[in-house]
């Protein structure tokens, strides 16, 4: 089965719901940093929670996720848009503990307990919106889940899970949104708490084989759900060497000037896919030229 997400709605458009299986798209950024199993599923979590975020924006609408605790894996950077395509770094991928007491990989440890959640959404409009909520618990479904009762007014439950092979390749990821809307009645809720109450973790449904839609009939029962659309999501990364040319441009004729006499060349790495560009000592000269700098 590949990547994909579904939207869905149920009891008549009064929940709204999002489901994605992200197995393959973690498995990415977990192979090109070289996550640590903990690491990993912290990571995975808050990519699979902002596919699910961006997913809800439109056309070229983009969206940033930033989780900045006190654990010792710093922060985590997440960049995904209204087409699936995600991309996420975390600052420390080396980092790993044993299980928790409920059996996990402990997420909360490694980000920390104490921190924010911010959200910054590009809608295309000239001033950019952003929501932070404070870390609430480090286990990031309960952060995403408060993030959208707090900052969007929106009751919320997220489900998001990560399970790690032995030799630290990406098992099984994905996740769920369910949000309840106008007219959403305490029946509703009560029946939705239920069966979350005793659904297996959405890793072990996700290893299980179970599909997105299958995962949100669970939840929310085949008869109340409508499935409104399917989309591929993928880990996507933006980078390219123009965009550093022109960051090291941004950077001025000196410190161009310091790079050739000390190096005699550069070297820049992106955070997301890891991918390095060299930058020789000519390529320099026309870059320290393109800045319009006297020397």
């Amino acid at each position: 089965m590949s990547d994909y997400l579904v939207k869905a709605i149920a009891f008549d458009g009064k929940v709204r719901a999002y489901a994605t299986r992200t197995t393959d798209m973690v498995g990415e950024a977990a192979r090109r940093q070289d996550t640590w199993p903990t690491a990993s599923a912290a990571l995975g979590r808050a990519m699979t929670a902002a596919t699910m975020m961006g997913a809800m924006l439109k056309g070229d609408n983009k969206i940033t996720v930033k989780i900045e605790g006190d654990g010792p894996i710093g922060h985590i950077i997440v960049d995904t848009n209204a087409k699936g395509e995600t991309r996420g770094y975390v600052k420390n991928p080396h980092v790993h503990f044993d299980l928790n007491a409920h059996g996990k990989l402990d997420v909360a440890r490694a980000v920390g307990t104490n921190g924010q959640l911010s959200v910054v959404k590009d809608l295309g409009l000239r001033d950019y919106f952003t929501g932070s909520v404070p870390l609430i618990s480090g286990e990031l479904g309960e952060d995403f889940t408060y993030y959208f009762v707090t900052s969007e007014q929106l009751p919320s439950a997220v489900g998001v899970g990560v399970l790690v092979n032995p030799d630290h390749s990406i098992l099984a990821s994905g996740g769920f949104i369910l949000q309840m809307m106008p007219g959403a009645d305490d029946e509703i809720v009560e029946m939705i708490e239920k069966r979350l109450s005793i659904i297996p973790p959405i890793s072990k449904l996700i290893e299980a084989g179970k599909t997105p839609e299958e995962i949100l009939q669970e939840l929310l029962g085949a008869d109340n759900l409508k499935i409104l659309d399917r989309m591929d999501v993928k880990f996507s990364c933006t980078c390219s060497k123009k965009r550093f040319e022109n960051a090291i441009i941004s950077l001025g004729a000196k410190e161009i000037q310091s790079m050739i006499d000390e190096e005699g060349q550069a070297e820049t790495r992106c955070n997301f896919c890891n991918e390095s560009y060299l930058f020789s000592k000519e390529e320099l000269e026309t870059l320290l030229i393109e800045t319009g700098e006297s020397q």
